[in-house]
């Protein structure tokens, strides 16, 4: 992304942030912001379909209120996107949920981690983990977590700008890397 739209999402993201808290339905944004990130997150046609500058206005402001009418939103929050669509930013809702779900989490003192594992973890060994982090960062943590097989085995740990990543395949790279130079 580059930098004007990074700036234009950042922008859009803390203009829901403030409206949201100003109204004092923050909490209950942040869920409905969430559930519509996952959603765009897990469905390539839904995520397609945003992305897509080919779609008219009018077509999709009609698919979203057929979303609207299925799923109950914040009215705040219903204005938001169709605010989107009418300035033609629709695109950027991937990011600008991200974003907005960022500023709630700082807004609570938590920090944003992510987890990656090459095979499922349980519950216990995810509490763990995540106790583990909020000690080393003195903060409460807000731990996403996924399985990548593709690891090989390990995990990956991002906390905002820091990867942590001790995972076979990428040990394997590494060696693979070294040898190269050799």
């Amino acid at each position: 992304m580059s930098n004007s739209q990074t700036k234009a999402t950042n922008s859009y993201s803390q203009s829901l942030f403030e409206l949201a808290k100003e109204n004092s339905v923050l909490d209950e944004i942040e869920v409905q912001a969430k559930s519509l990130y996952s959603v765009i997150k897990d469905s390539q046609d839904f995520s397609t379909f945003i992305k897509d500058p080919t779609f008219k206005q009018d077509k999709q402001l009609e698919i979203f209120s057929a979303i609207f009418e299925k799923v109950k939103l914040n009215s705040l929050f219903i204005k938001f996107i169709k605010f989107l669509i009418h300035k033609r930013r629709i695109f950027f809702l991937k990011n600008i949920l991200n974003d907005f779900i960022t500023y709630c989490s700082i807004q609570r003192g938590e920090v944003r981690a992510e987890l990656v594992s090459s095979k499922k973890l349980d519950n216990s060994e995810i509490e763990k983990i995540k106790e583990e982090m909020t000690k080393d960062f003195n903060s409460k943590i807000n731990l996403s977590y996924k399985v990548d097989e593709s690891l090989l085995a390990g995990v990956k740990i991002k906390i905002g700008s820091i990867m942590i990543d001790n995972s076979l395949k990428n040990k394997l790279m590494k060696m693979k890397n070294s040898m190269k130079e050799v």
